[in-house]
Parts: C-alpha cells; structure tokens; sequence
C-alpha cells in the first residue's frame, strides 16, 4: 500500500466516523431499543445497522451503486421503501400507549427477541438511500482508481467496523440497567418522541 493509498484510507475513516457520530435513523433507532429494551436486544440492534451498510457496501465495490444512482425509477424505489420502513417505525412509535405496570415482570413481557432487534436495524441502514450516496461519494472521489480489491475490502472492513463500534458503544451506554430504569415510567414517552423523530427523517429522506 503506497503513500496516496494511505492517506486515502486515513481520510475515509475519518469521514466515516463523522458520519456515524451524526444523529440519523440508524442512531434513533439503537437509542429507542437501548433504552426500551435490554442490552443483548441494543447490541443486536447495532449489530443489525452495520451487517446493512455492508449491503451497501457490496453493490458499490460490485459496480452497481452508479447504475442505481443513475436508474431513477430504481433509486426511487429504495428511496420510498426506506422512507415506508421509517414511516412504519414511526407510527407505531407514535401510537404507543402507555403501561400500567413498571415491574421487572412487564420489562420482560416488553421486551424484543434478538432476530426482530436486529431486522429493525439492518433494514433502516440497508434501506436508507442517503448511506448509499454518501459511500458511493466516497468511493468515487477519495479512494484511488484501479485500487486492488483486497484493499477495497480493507475500506469496507474499517466502515463497518466503525459502524458496529461506535453503535455498540451507543448501545453499551445508554443500555444500562440503571440508565433504563430512570426511563421506566415514561416508557411510551420514548416510543413517541422517536417515533416523531423517525417520522421526521422519513419525510427528509423522501424529499432528500
């Protein structure tokens, strides 16, 4: 790996965690189920958000994020599908009623399986048209042409191992037993302030 291939990786990891930093869908999304549900099910979650930006990933070093970008009717189609999925999230968000009970019982009964926790956040990544764009700009503008393919999989392996970082971490602390417990009793109040926040975001992603 020469010198502009260096300073191209050191650059796109660091643009990267920038924009992994930055409030989203996929950061409501691991802070709803943080501080909702237990820590396997946030760890899940985020785990669910980086196994989808390797979707991502995947079509763009394949050739195919330029032909989605410049296909409209498929681009569109992604585009609405992401905005459906965080409309749906959001509605639901939004309707949730609030409990009777606040017991390590009800928590339990509340609580997510791994399989679901880790769906919501692969689909809000994979189906977010904003993550595609921002890769295929940094593909196309900071990586060098004719880049060998074993480093290509060095840039994606540092993207998702940045996503699933800085979003364990995410989950890790805002997952605590404590930190949940101070949430309890406004458990719906969550639910529909990111709910308004997905709601929000799909409206943005659909006129983007």
């Amino acid at each position: 790996m020469d010198a502009t291939q260096i300073n191209s990786l050191v650059a796109v990891a660091s643009i990267v965690m920038v924009s992994v930093i930055s409030p989203g869908p996929d950061f409501a999304m691991v802070m709803k189920n943080s501080l909702l549900y237990s820590r396997r099910t946030a760890f899940f979650t985020a785990f669910g958000i980086s196994v989808g930006i390797l979707v991502h990933l995947a079509y763009i070093l394949l050739g195919l994020g330029l032909v989605i970008h410049e296909t409209k009717w498929l681009f569109h189609l992604l585009q609405y599908a992401g905005a459906a999925y965080l409309f749906y999230l959001g509605t639901k968000g939004i309707l949730a009623k609030k409990g009777t009970l606040h017991t390590h019982v009800q928590q339990k009964h509340h609580e997510i399986n791994s399989f679901k926790a880790f769906t919501q956040g692969f689909l809000t990544n994979a189906l977010n048209p904003k993550c595609m764009l921002f890769l295929l700009s940094l593909f196309t503008t900071l990586i060098p042409a004719k880049t060998p393919t074993l480093t290509l999989s060095l840039y994606g392996a540092i993207i998702f191992l940045e996503t699933l970082l800085w979003f364990g971490f995410v989950a890790f602390c805002l997952s605590g037993a404590r930190t949940r417990a101070k949430f309890t009793g406004v458990r719906h109040w969550i639910d529909r302030v990111t709910g308004a926040i997905l709601l929000g975001l799909s409206v943005k992603i659909l006129f983007f």
